[in-house]
């Protein structure tokens, strides 16, 4: 396939993943709209009166850069995973794979979608919070960067759940044990200075928090991370995703019988 055809290929899988849950958009991006309204109200405003400032922000301030990350994490990941799973289950993942188009080119297709998606929603949370929050920026090459980066990421980790999956429940399994358990544990309502140093170290292996403290730092111009170390990690993660994704779909692994 020459250039102007490996285009065409990968603009119809992106319009394709976009449609799929635009055309569903009360499924896919109200509900994160309201969730988040919801930890807006009991953590923001509630709790967050008792907590008090945290870094020398309100509360609420503070966990605004999370929360919206946290629905960035969660829909571009569901968006690949889903959407992968659903052309296996339905068998038309191997007219793709007969096709001349390049595994690359699927890949790219597929982790685009989750990333519209992610971006989607986090724009939406974000015109959520500005009901409950002050919206402060720092550095706005910070967060378009590093929320891209993150969408990136976990729609290639979502790719890969998604060749593994042999059945709906198995879709439901990282997000539920380990993606969640991970994300709230990345410092999206605290600072990691508040924790025990050995739980400082700890939280050091949480990939996620790297991401949460560099899109804070976008926003409110504090981290618990060094800005430098939040991309280092993030591209290495980027880049060892999509080389085993991309592997496991030249092997068809969990496609090809």
């Amino acid at each position: 396939m020459n250039t102007k055809e490996k285009f065409i290929a990968y603009k119809t899988i992106v319009i394709r993943e976009v449609l799929r849950f635009s055309r569903i958009w009360v499924q896919t991006i109200v509900p994160p709209m309201v969730t988040m309204g919801l930890y807006f109200v009991i953590f923001g405003n509630l709790i967050g009166q008792r907590i008090g400032p945290m870094e020398g922000f309100n509360y609420i301030d503070y966990i605004v850069p999370g929360l919206i990350m946290m629905s960035v994490i969660t829909n571009s990941y569901a968006n690949v995973v889903s959407s992968f799973y659903g052309t296996k289950f339905q068998h038309s993942i191997e007219e793709m794979l007969v096709s001349p188009v390049p595994n690359y080119i699927i890949l790219l297709g597929f982790v685009t979608g989750g990333v519209v998606r992610g971006i989607a929603v986090g724009i939406a949370v974000t015109i959520v919070a500005m009901f409950f929050a002050d919206i402060l920026v720092h550095d706005l090459v910070v967060i378009f960067s590093m929320v891209l980066m993150t969408a990136i990421l976990f729609s290639l980790a979502g790719f890969i759940n998604g060749v593994y999956a042999q059945s709906f429940d198995d879709i439901s399994l990282i997000p539920t044990f380990v993606l969640t358990p991970l994300t709230y544990l990345g410092g999206i309502f605290y600072s990691i200075s508040l924790l025990p140093q050995f739980w400082q170290d700890a939280s050091l292996f949480n990939p996620i928090l790297y991401m949460v403290n560099a899109f804070r730092y976008g926003f409110l111009g504090v981290s618990d991370i060094d800005l430098g170390m939040s991309y280092a990690i993030t591209l290495i993660f980027i880049t060892g995703l999509y080389v085993f994704g991309l592997r496991l779909l030249q092997k068809g692994h969990g496609i090809k019988t």
